[in-house]
């Protein structure tokens, strides 16, 4: 094993942790049906729809998620810098538990984690993948490759540049989401994913700018 891969377990092994918590936590929040969720009779309300909303951004922003932590591990060790590798373990540790959760709630609603339903079809204007880009905002197969190539500041200025086009587009499913969905779960989630992307995307903004890049 290389010293990279060894110095990269430990923050594998807590993005798993992370991982199998949420889902636990989402599991066991979903046997104890809450007031909210309750009608007058006792009955527990019914799961969203297959073609609603939440289930649809629930499924695509796992998906896009994945990929957001995947570069994160990426630039963890093609730089020494701390503000960078801060940043991607806070979006490994963030990203991975939203998706999580949202993993866990599609178990409770009965749903299936993936579909053959076009991405996006829930924000009305289904994609398809090109290059492995699953849709807006995530990085192509190719950009990905370059990722792996780059070491030091080439690295972290694609990274950056990278992840703030994937936050944007994630930002805009999450208000799309906050507006459309009928679960509180989804809801709540969506609207804090949305300011909290937008934050990074303006501290992103600042790190390209101290490189001498652009976004």
């Amino acid at each position: 094993m290389t010293p990279a891969a060894r110095a990269s377990r430990p923050l594998v092994w807590a993005g798993a942790a992370v991982f199998a918590v949420a889902v636990v936590l989402v599991l066991l929040t979903v046997v104890r049906p809450s007031a909210a969720s309750t009608s007058g009779s006792g009955a527990t309300e019914a799961a969203p729809a297959e073609s609603s909303a939440d289930v649809g951004f629930a499924r695509d922003m796992s998906v896009h998620h994945q990929q957001a932590v995947e570069m994160a591990f990426l630039i963890r060790d093609r730089t020494t810098d701390e503000s960078v590798r801060r940043l991607a373990y806070d979006i490994i540790n963030t990203q991975a538990n939203q998706r999580g959760m949202m993993l866990g709630w599609l178990e409770s609603w009965g749903r299936p984690k993936s579909s053959d339903r076009p991405r996006m079809e829930w924000m009305g204007h289904p994609v398809t993948a090109s290059d492995g880009s699953l849709m807006p905002g995530m990085a192509t197969d190719t950009e990905l490759d370059e990722l792996r190539a780059a070491k030091g500041r080439e690295a972290e200025v694609l990274f950056l540049r990278l992840m703030t086009v994937h936050h944007r587009a994630g930002a805009e499913m999450a208000r799309a989401a906050a507006g459309s969905a009928v679960t509180d779960e989804i809801r709540d989630l969506a609207a804090g994913m949305a300011r909290a992307q937008e934050s990074e995307i303006s501290l992103m903004a600042d790190m390209l700018e101290e490189r001498g890049a652009t976004p």
